[in-house]
C-alpha cells in the first residue's frame, strides 16, 4: 500500500493553516502523521521541516529553543513530543506575531500529559487526532456512516456481498500503514518490533515506570479482554500489579495512543445506567496480535470474534468522529440489570444515534434489548439504533432500529 492514501485529516489540516497559528497533529506512533503534513504543506512556499527524531536536530532545540524556532514562514516540528521545552519558545513567538500558519507539529503522545510541559498554548493551538487508516481510506470508500445516520435515522439502508470471515481478516490487519501493507507473517514482526518501541521508549518519554515487563504482562491481559468493562480494581488483583500502578500504567497506555477508555453514558433518566468505562485498543490488529489468533482461530467457537469486531467496530466510529460534520461524542451504555449498547453517540443538543455490534450473520430478539431500552428512555432524542453484523441485507425491526451489514460504516454517505 502507498504511502500516500488520502487521509480525511488533511483536509481539516490545511483549514485550520488558515486560521490557526500553531496546528498539532497528534496521534499514535506509525500512524501517518509525517506522511499527512508532508502532503499537507506540500506546495507552501518557505516551509521548513524539522525532525526531532534526529539526534543531532534534538540536541539544537534542547540548547537553543528560541533560536530553533525563529522562523517566518511555516515551520513543521514533528515528534513535538521529545523537546516540549520548545513549545514555551513557540508561544512567545506566535504573540509577537499572530498570523495564522506559524507551526505546524505532531507528536505521538497526548501532549498535554507530558510531564516536562512548560505550556499547553491555550487559545492558540487547534489538536488534530489523527488515527491509523479507517477502512475507508484504505478502501476509498466515503467514511460517513456517523453523518449519514444522523441525517436519515432508520431511513438508512445497505447491503452487502462481504460475510464474517471478511471482517475478521480485516480486523486482524487493523490500519496501521506498515501493518497493511506487509504479509501476515512480517505483519507479526511489525507489531512485536512496534509494542516493545512502544514500552521502551514513548512511555518513558511521559513517566518513569518500575518494571517494564508488567506493562507488558499488563498488555496481554487488556488484550484479552478488549470491550470489557475497566475496572482497575479487579484487574490489579489479577496481575498483582498495586492499583495506584495499576491506574497510572492505564493511563500512560492512553496517553501513547494505545488503548482509550469509552466513557458510560447516562442522563437523569437513566437511574440504572453503570458510569464504568469500557476498554478499547486504538487498533484491532494489536489486539489479535497480542491473544495471537488470526481469523481463522477467531472465527473458532471459542474464539474472540465478538469482542474484536466489537473494538473494531467502535474504532471505526472514534475514527469517523475526527471528521464528520455532526459533533458528537462516543460512550456505551449498560444498566445494572446488564442491558447494553456498544456506542452511543451523542450531539451537544442530545440527539442520539446507537449502534449494536453482532459477530453473527443472523439477529435475535434478545440482541435488540439494550437498543430498545435506550430508545424507550430518549423518546425522539433517539434518532435510530442499527446491529451492525456480518449478514449482507438490511432487516427492519421497527421503533427505529434496524440491522445493517458492518461494512455499512465505511460505504454510506449522506444523500
Amino acid at each position: 500500500m502507498s504511502d500516500l492514501v488520502p487521509r480525511h485529516a488533511q483536509s481539516i489540516v490545511s483549514e485550520a493553516l488558515e486560521d490557526t497559528r500553531v496546528v498539532l497533529v497528534n496521534g499514535a506512533r506509525q500512524a501517518g502523521k509525517s506522511t499527512l503534513t508532508r502532503l499537507a504543506v506540500d506546495g507552501r512556499p518557505g516551509t521548513v521541516v524539522r525532525l526531532l527524531d534526529d539526534a543531532a536536530t534534538l540536541r539544537a532545540a534542547q540548547d537553543d529553543p528560541a533560536g530553533f524556532v525563529e522562523h517566518d514562514g511555516l515551520m513543521v516540528i514533528d515528534e513535538i513530543q521529545l523537546a516540549p521545552e520548545l513549545l514555551r519558545a513557540i508561544k512567545v513567538l506566535v504573540d509577537l506575531d499572530p498570523r495564522p500558519g506559524r507551526f505546524l507539529l505532531t507528536g505521538s503522545s497526548r501532549i498535554l500529559a507530558l510531564r516536562t510541559l512548560p505550556d499547553a498554548l491555550p487559545g492558540r493551538m487547534e489538536v488534530i487526532e489523527l488515527w491509523p487508516f479507517s477502512q475507508g481510506e484504505i478502501k476509498g470508500a466515503p467514511d460517513l456512516f456517523v453523518d449519514t445516520a444522523f441525517r436519515h435515522g432508520a431511513a438508512v439502508e445497505h447491503s452487502s456481498r462481504m460475510r464474517k470471515r471478511d471482517y475478521l481478516e480485516l480486523a486482524v490487519v487493523g490500519g496501521f500503514p506498515e501493518a497493511v501493507r506487509r504479509t501476515p507473517r512480517r505483519r507479526g514482526a511489525f507489531f512485536s518490533s512496534y509494542l516493545s518501541t512502544l514500552i521502551e521508549r514513548d512511555v518513558l518519554e511521559v513517566s518513569s515506570i518500575e518494571r517494564q515487563g508488567d506493562m507488558l504482562r499488563l498488555l496481554s491481559l487488556l488484550a484479552g479482554r478488549v470491550s470489557g468493562l475497566l475496572v482497575p480494581s479487579t484487574l490489579a488483583g489479577q496481575t498483582g500489579i498495586p492499583r495506584t500502578t495499576l491506574v497510572r500504567y492505564l493511563e500512560l497506555l492512553a496517553t501513547v495512543f494505545l488503548i482509550k477508555s469509552i466513557p458510560a453514558w447516562s442522563s437523569g433518566q437513566t437511574a440504572r445506567a453503570v458510569g464504568t468505562p469500557k476498554l478499547a485498543f486504538v487498533d484491532s490488529g494489536i489486539v489479535c496480535h497480542l491473544i495471537g489468533q488470526d481469523a481463522a482461530r477467531l472465527d473458532e467457537p471459542d474464539g474472540a470474534a465478538g469482542p474484536v469486531l466489537e473494538n473494531f467496530v467502535v474504532m471505526e466510529l472514534a475514527r469517523q468522529l475526527t471528521w464528520a460534520d455532526e459533533r458528537a461524542r462516543l460512550y456505551h451504555y449498560r444498566t445494572k440489570d446488564k442491558l447494553e449498547v456498544d456506542a452511543v453517540i451523542e450531539t451537544p443538543d442530545g440527539r442520539v444515534i446507537a449502534v449494536e455490534v453482532k459477530a453473527g450473520a443472523t439477529v435475535r430478539t434478545e440482541d435488540l434489548a439494550g437498543l430498545r431500552n435506550l430508545a424507550s428512555h430518549l423518546g425522539d432524542k433517539f434518532l435510530a439504533g442499527y446491529v451492525l453484523y456480518t449478514g449482507q441485507q438490511t432487516l427492519s425491526y421497527g421503533g427505529r432500529i434496524k440491522a445493517l451489514p458492518m461494512d455499512a460504516l465505511w460505504s454510506l454517505a449522506p444523500r
